[in-house]
């Protein structure tokens, strides 16, 4: 299927890991010029080499997100060398494992800053462009925590969920402009966040890390962890032409793990 998106700019968050790496690969096959977010210089360099040597077309963005000057200094970079963002999809990292309850201000106050604010931020950056050119696609993926909360990731839990209510909330106002948003929700996808928290569980619990990882396993469906390049097919259709009329939405991409309806 032709998806309809080549030669449009994307920006993909987080896109020196396992899930964003995907999604940035995915859409630079698609043909769109990907702008590869991250914090990690060396990970950012290696997506972007990567997407070249495929011959695709993208730029590394070294940035902290919870420093907002630096994120805006690296948009006018952007938009100086002409690279308009039609796709904007946004990933963060997650939280320490943690309860919800006893986290001191302090905490709270951080994650948000590195969890939540950047993506309204660069979001409201971004918007504008898209609605002058009467499409759009914002893409945030967060966590199965959002539909059903996961014991001992109370800040990821409620933290996600604050990009939530902003996503759907922000669907309806720019949709009449042409521009979509959606959440999409991995359940146990195969990257190096699901072995940190399949090793901090053995950790926390005195078990066998394999023993952990075959329990989590048995408990989807489908019976395996997710592949990125899934998660990254779903996300790439999200931001298609023929995802139009999708908007508002929250996507699972997780092997049937969630057990809500």
């Amino acid at each position: 299927m032709d998806l309809g998106i080549t030669g449009k700019g994307a920006l993909v968050l987080g896109a020196g890991g396992g899930l964003g790496g995907a999604i940035a690969k995915a859409l630079a096959r698609e043909g769109v010029r990907v702008a590869v977010g991250d914090f990690v210089e060396d990970a950012a360099n290696g997506t972007v080499a990567a997407i070249r040597e495929a011959g695709g077309e993208a730029v590394p963005l070294i940035w902290d997100l919870a420093d907002l000057a630096a994120m805006d200094a690296a948009l006018d970079r952007l938009e100086k060398d002409h690279w308009q963002v039609d796709i904007v999809v946004h990933i963060t990292g997650g939280p320490p494992p943690s309860p919800v309850s006893g986290q001191s201000d302090d905490v709270w106050r951080d994650h948000f800053n590195s969890m939540v604010l950047p993506i309204i931020h660069l979001t409201d950056r971004v918007l504008p462009g898209m609605k002058a050119r009467g499409w759009g696609r914002i893409i945030t993926s967060t966590s199965s925590g959002v539909v059903t909360p996961i014991p001992n990731l109370g800040l990821s839990n409620a933290l996600r969920s604050a990009l939530l209510g902003w996503s759907k909330t922000l669907a309806r106002e720019v949709g009449p402009s042409g521009v979509t948003a959606n959440l999409v929700v991995p359940g146990r996808v195969a990257t190096k966040r699901i072995t940190f928290l399949d090793e901090a569980k053995a950790e926390r619990e005195g078990r066998d890390v394999n023993d952990v990882t075959a329990e989590s396993v048995s408990s989807i469906p489908v019976g395996r962890y997710g592949d990125p390049d899934e998660y990254a097919a779903a996300v790439a259709f999200l931001a298609s032409v023929q995802a139009g009329y999708i908007t508002g939405t929250t996507l699972r991409v997780d092997g049937g793990l969630i057990p809500s309806i």
